[in-house]
């Protein structure tokens, strides 16, 4: 493990070393959006550009890690949020208009879930997007078996949500819809379109 500079914290290990360069790269994007550098981060933690490289080879390494990281933890509270809703159509047009509500404090999650958002990698977000949704729809309290769904279709329905999810995150409406107004929506346009099998 690299022990120089660190802002003078040297890390008790490489585990505690990752942690705080994706802290420091969180920091950055919150701050500076897409338009991010590894010499950024290294400023941010106090390390240099080279023991940054020594964890993540690339800034899309970096920002891969980041994200992953940061799904997880949004979908840890999502998945808190929605505890006991088995209805799949609610199930489904709430954890979208909660995922919306949320998405805008997460400027991280932000850069993969909207096509083109980010310069540094696109095929690979994509994929981040995808398992965002699948894990999202994996996650909730919905019997999918009871109610009809293979794991083909689950993997069909995550696919939609998450066009829907970024649809409504490049063009919100004219006016946007909130709250109640969302949450109406989402139930007649996508709730009811998970028809049981």
């Amino acid at each position: 493990m690299r022990t120089h500079g660190w802002s003078g914290a040297k890390p008790a290990s490489d585990e505690e070393a990752v942690a705080r360069i994706l802290a420091a790269a969180g920091k950055v994007i919150e701050d500076r959006g897409a338009d991010f550098s590894i010499s950024d981060v290294a400023r941010t933690v106090g390390v240099t550009r080279q023991t940054v490289y020594r964890y993540f080879p690339s800034t899309e390494a970096l920002l891969v890690a980041g994200a992953v990281h940061a799904v997880d933890g949004f979908l840890d509270r999502l998945t808190a949020h929605m505890a006991g809703v088995t209805d799949p159509r609610e199930a489904v047009a709430e954890a979208v208009a909660t995922a919306l509500e949320w998405l805008p404090r997460e400027k991280y999650i932000g850069l993969i879930m909207v096509p083109g958002r980010s310069t540094h990698v696109q095929s690979v977000t994509s994929d981040i997007a995808l398992r965002f949704a699948r894990d999202m729809v994996g996650r909730l309290d919905v019997d999918w078996t009871q109610a009809g769904f293979d794991e083909d279709e689950l993997g069909q329905l995550s696919e939609h949500l998450l066009r829907i999810i970024q649809s409504f995150v490049l063009d919100p409406g004219r006016p946007p819809r909130h709250g109640d107004e969302l949450r109406g929506y989402l139930r007649r346009w996508v709730g009811n379109a998970i028809l049981p099998h």
